[in-house]
Parts: C-alpha cells; structure tokens; sequence
C-alpha cells in the first residue's frame, strides 16, 4: 500500500538528463512534480493539460481541491464551490479558465459543473429542468462542453456564457453522444456515444458544432466501437476501440486518413490514448499487471518510465496510479505517478534537441513552457 506521509517537493525540474537513461534515439524528458496543496494531502492527479502547457487536477486528502499549474507559476489552488466539498479541474484554455466539476464525495456524486475565471469559482449553467453536470474542457473561445444528468439519461452538453445546451444531433445510425470530453478550438467535440440499436456498443463521437452533424470515428479491426477522449487543434482524435463494453486499444484517428492503432509497449495487453497535439504525438496509458504511461509519436510508442533520468525518485511504470493524460502543443505530458511512495502529480517537460520535433519556441518569451 502507498504511505500517505507528504514528501517535500521533487526537484526533478534541475536534473541533468544522462545518455544512459534514455532510449537511443527516443525524446529526452526531465520530470517535475507539480506540488501540493495542504500537507494533509495523501495524493495529487493530473488530468489535462492546455496548448499551452496549464496542467489541472486534484488533491485528495485535507483540501480537496482543484488547482491549474504553469511551469513559470508553480502551483494554483482552486476554490471549491460553498455547497460542494470535493472539486477536480478537467481542463483549461490559455486565457485563464479552468473547468471541472464540484461534487460531494470524492468518487464524484452529485456534480456540478463549475468554472474558475482566473481563479474565482461559479457555477456553469444547466440547462432547464436539470440539477446535475459535469464540465470537461473548454477552448480559447472560453466555449465549455461535458455532460448532466447521469446512467442511461447522462447526455452531452455545451456551455456557452449563459446557456448550456443538450447536444442532441445523432448521427446515420441513431447514436447520440452521451458525453463530451474535448473540444477543439474550431468547435469540433468528441465524445462518448450509444448505439440505439445495439446498447452494448460504444461509440467514439465527433460533433461539428458549425454544420450541427454528428459522425463517429469508427473502430480497429476485430472491435465494434470506440470511446473518443480528445480532439486536437489540428483534429487528431485520440481514445480506445472495443469490442462492445471489453478492454480497449488505443487509436489516432483524423477525418482524412481515418482510425490507425497505436502500438501497446511491451508487458501490457490494452491501453487507451488520453491526449494528442496538433503535430499528432499522443500520450495515453496501457494495462497489463501494472498501469504503464506511454508516448506515440507517429511511428514508435514510448513507454514514459524510459524517457526520463534515473535517480528522480518517480515510478511511473510498476504501479496502478499512474497515468498519462495530455501533451501541449510544445509536448509537456501531464499525469499521475508515484514519487518516493506518494501519488503525485508530473509534467514531463521536453529536453529541447536541434532540429526540434514540433515549434518549440517557447511559450512565455523567458525560454520556459507553459
């Protein structure tokens, strides 16, 4: 079992990266943990992380809370909402929101969706007659999307300044998406959806939020479905494909060359993609004994553990907490691993090589990320 005692913070982000440590040819990564918020806190998670590189998450433990994280201003703490104790961050833009849900236990009951403008809290819309929702992402428009209600009437929303609105467009065969999970900044959304006529089958959803059309992404071969988790800026789709409700293989997916699998690493047997950028580099986590973080940059599939220095004090490859859950535009990765026996959450911050894999120009003009 995981020891809950809080650890001081990682100064993994000084670390010298060594040949040795890294596979030949492979990206090079230092890894930096993004700290805590209360010293009673037993576990940190990172969920999403923005273009341009503003991870978001939780804190378990003592506060609870959601917080954003950039690489030049540490750690944020979000409020929680007054009638909800519990809240996570899903997702941010660049421009200073942050959305989530605000709920009343820590496994996600009775939700709201909930936004944090440079960092004061409300609460989003619902639509009429609705009491419950979740928001999980927002683009640079400040446009929100996620889902209310719940079980077989949970159904897909947009919030949009002072309205939410049910997406209710289904596609050829009758699907409706029942979440979203991303949008992009053209107003494509991706989500999950069910087949009205075979309820077993998951459907990976693609909305077009300016025609009002609703398409899926498809399946690999031997499965019948997808769940589609996010959408890049340039319209990569990343999630997993199955056999209706079995374990999963993660995919890439764009409107010109269709669904491509991403190679498993080694030692695991499913897996689901959680993020991707607009150069199509996608990270995700796979599952055999242990849950192992991976990185596919078009061609080769990384296993994260592998891309970082040794000595850092991080397992992100030998336990079940952790994970891989977005890359920015300048290939920051985001997620959850154990540091030193704590779950923890990371940003893995690319080691600059010449010629650079994408435009790493920085971000911020003082040569960091984020």
């Amino acid at each position: 079992m995981l020891r809950t005692v809080v650890t001081a913070l990682s100064t993994a982000a000084g670390l010298i990266l060594s040949a040795s440590s890294v596979l030949a040819g492979a990206p090079q990564y230092t890894i930096v943990d993004l700290g805590i918020i209360d010293a009673g806190d037993f576990g940190v998670q990172g969920f999403r992380v923005s273009e341009g590189g503003v991870a978001v998450g939780r804190t378990l433990g003592v506060s609870n809370q959601a917080y954003s994280w950039t690489q030049g201003g540490g750690l944020m703490p979000l409020p929680n909402l007054a009638s909800r104790p519990f809240g996570a961050a899903n997702g941010a833009n660049d421009n200073g929101m942050v959305v989530g849900s605000g709920t009343q236990t820590s496994f996600g009951s009775g939700p709201l969706p909930i936004v944090w403008n440079n960092g004061v809290v409300s609460q989003l819309p619902l639509p009429a007659g609705e009491t419950l929702g979740r928001a999980n992402d927002v683009n640079a428009s400040g446009v929100a999307v996620g889902s209310v209600d719940g079980g077989s009437v949970e159904q897909a929303v947009i919030y949009n300044g002072a309205t939410a609105t049910k997406i209710t467009t289904a596609a050829v065969d009758g699907s409706i998406m029942r979440t979203a999970f991303s949008i992009n900044d053209s107003g494509i959304i991706v989500g999950f959806g069910i087949d009205p006529n075979n309820a077993a089958r998951n459907v990976g959803s693609v909305y077009d939020s300016n025609t009002d059309t609703m398409t899926e992404v498809g399946a690999l071969p031997g499965a019948n479905g997808a769940l589609a988790f996010h959408i890049s800026n340039a319209g990569h789709v990343v999630g997993s494909s199955m056999m209706n409700q079995g374990s999963g293989q993660p995919f890439i997916w764009t409107s010109g060359s269709g669904m491509t699998a991403i190679p498993l690493p080694a030692s695991t047997s499913q897996g689901s993609a959680r993020g991707v950028n607009s150069n199509g580099w996608a990270v995700g986590t796979a599952g055999g004994v242990f849950a192992v973080p991976f990185l596919y940059d078009g061609t080769t599939t990384y296993t994260l553990q592998d891309l970082i220095p040794t000595g850092t004090g991080w397992d992100i490859s030998m336990n079940t907490s952790s994970s891989a859950m977005g890359i920015s535009e300048d290939g920051v990765i985001v997620g959850t691993g154990v540091l030193n026996g704590e779950v923890r959450a990371y940003a893995m911050i690319p080691v600059v090589t010449t010629p650079c894999p994408w435009d790493c120009t920085p971000d911020n003009g003082d040569g960091t990320f984020g």
